[in-house]
């Protein structure tokens, strides 16, 4: 039995697979710049423009710039191992694939799980973002979704007095979204690419405006201390643990780690690259390098404009429009173009998560871990459809039903195992197969994959028990599903 569960996938089967022709093959369009477009478009979002507030509030205040740096570190030695990998196994499937070819069924089977946290439940975080930002823009022409329709049923609003006024129901907006995106990623990649690319430039254009803008408004006393005094913190749900400090920084280092999520989304369409081997570690290292320094800068001026109070206020939801509204005065004009801007940003961050999660479970259908449903091509478009549509209704209703906060959570601790096991992995082909061509070498192995191990646990460490629970409850069911069908399915099987 053991040797069943930790059998490896060759290579040279994953290459040839990949290769073929016929009715599960999708169609090769994506060049370099198209890739790194990609993954910005996933890593620009709710990370930065909802996370960032959490993280100041709750964690780090002003030290939040050290947490987004803490976690760049992290992922930049993840985005080392994750290019030298997309580059030797140019398949669908990110760190699934990978774990499959170095460390066998059993774990790519987990980390296939776990990336439904990263993909599925992160689109549905982001879907919730959309839906605060969606009834911002609502506001500026007199409208408005009802509280209760564009909140959980596990959230509630009081007053001043602490009172509860009203009861969430339903988030309507979002799930409106993940719908709409649905349909644009089944109607074809190349399609959705372009959308996503031109969502891009404007994402950017109004990170930087907001960087360039907000200098001008920073409070050198809202930076002072950098690092506060560690205290107690309790959140809405209840949870206790450090604000300020190490801990408070990789606490919120766990928690902007969510801003970064997006980069190993470019490795799942290596199938769908025209070069993969050339292209894809120049969309994974391209995306990120970009977007950490737009991070780091973007953080540093939202905590220097706006107190930790506000953030643990009124700035909560649609914080980059509240921070601007309240403190840059003669800039209304900048918030309403923020606020649309980020909504639109938000709607690429989805589209990317879908387009993984389907890439994902592309790849574990073709290997018969999941049903053959999940790899059921458009005979006219070419994409996964019946893939999407079922991961439609897993988004729907996390978006629907819990909250933002909840979800974004689970999707970094997901992302983060994710990270540790691609880690280990592309240290151990190094030593299994040397001679397997790679078109990208990670420098300094393994003490790169050894200090995005550490990086990486710290990280998961600093989220806390709450996280570690979800996490070990979700890897249990996943088990229990891997026992139940997936290894009496497995193509491997009996070979």
């Amino acid at each position: 039995m053991s040797d069943s569960l930790f059998r490896t996938k060759s290579i040279e089967r994953l290459v040839a697979e990949a290769e073929a022709t016929g009715e599960h093959t999708l169609k090769r369009t994506l060049g370099g710049w198209s890739l790194v477009a990609l993954g910005i478009g996933a890593i620009i979002g709710a990370g930065l423009f909802v996370r960032t507030a959490a993280a100041i509030a709750e964690r780090a205040g002003p030290s939040v710039t050290l947490a987004f740096i803490v976690a760049a570190v992290g992922c930049a030695f993840a985005g080392l191992c994750y290019a030298e990998f997309a580059s030797m196994i140019p398949i669908s499937g990110s760190a699934y694939t990978y774990s499959y070819a170095t460390m066998g069924e059993l774990m790519a089977w987990i980390i296939g799980w776990d990336l439904v946290l990263e993909y599925a439940v992160g689109a549905a975080t982001v879907a919730i973002a959309w839906s605060e930002y969606f009834n911002r823009v609502l506001e500026y022409v007199g409208l408005s979704v009802p509280w209760e329709w564009r909140h959980s049923p596990f959230e509630v609003l009081r007053d001043a007095q602490g009172a509860v006024i009203d009861q969430g129901i339903m988030n309507i907006p979002a799930v409106f979204i993940l719908i709409a995106l649905t349909l644009l990623l089944i109607r074809g990649i190349r399609e959705s690419a372009f959308v996503n690319g031109i969502i891009v430039i404007v994402k950017v254009a109004i990170v930087l405006a907001v960087i360039f803008v907000g200098w001008g408004f920073i409070n050198p006393a809202n930076h002072t201390p950098l690092i506060p005094e560690p205290v107690p913190f309790t959140t809405a749900q209840g949870v206790t643990h450090t604000y300020g400090g190490i801990m408070g920084i990789l606490g919120a280092a766990g928690v902007v780690f969510f801003a970064f999520i997006g980069f190993d989304a470019v490795s799942t369409a290596a199938q769908e690259s025209k070069n993969p081997k050339k292209d894809m570690p120049f969309g994974i290292l391209g995306s990120l390098i970009v977007c950490t320094v737009l991070y780091v800068l973007f953080s540093y001026v939202l905590s220097g404009v706006a107190t930790v109070e506000d953030f643990r206020t009124a700035g909560r939801e649609a914080s980059v429009a509240y921070v601007i509204n309240t403190y840059m005065t003669g800039y209304g004009w900048l918030a309403v173009a923020v606020t649309i801007a980020i909504l639109a940003g938000f709607s690429s961050v989805i589209l990317v998560m879908l387009l993984g999660q389907s890439r994902v479970f592309f790849a574990m259908s073709h290997d018969g871990l999941v049903p053959s449903v999940f790899s059921d091509v458009h005979p006219r478009y070419q994409t996964p459809w019946k893939s999407n549509l079922i991961f439609l209704v897993l988004t729907g209703l996390f978006a629907a039903f819990i909250p933002g906060d909840i979800v974004g959570e689970m999707t970094s601790i997901g992302t983060l195992f994710a990270f540790v096991l691609v880690c280990i992995g592309v240290w151990l082909m190094r030593r299994r197969r040397p001679d397997v061509p790679r078109g990208f070498v990670v420098p300094m192995l393994p003490v790169v994959s050894t200090l995005g191990i550490v990086t990486c646990g710290a990280m998961i460490y600093g989220l806390g028990w709450t996280n570690w629970l979800r996490l070990a409850v979700w890897l249990a069911i996943g088990l229990v599903l891997y026992f139940g069908y997936s290894r009496r399915h497995s193509h491997l099987r009996g070979t």
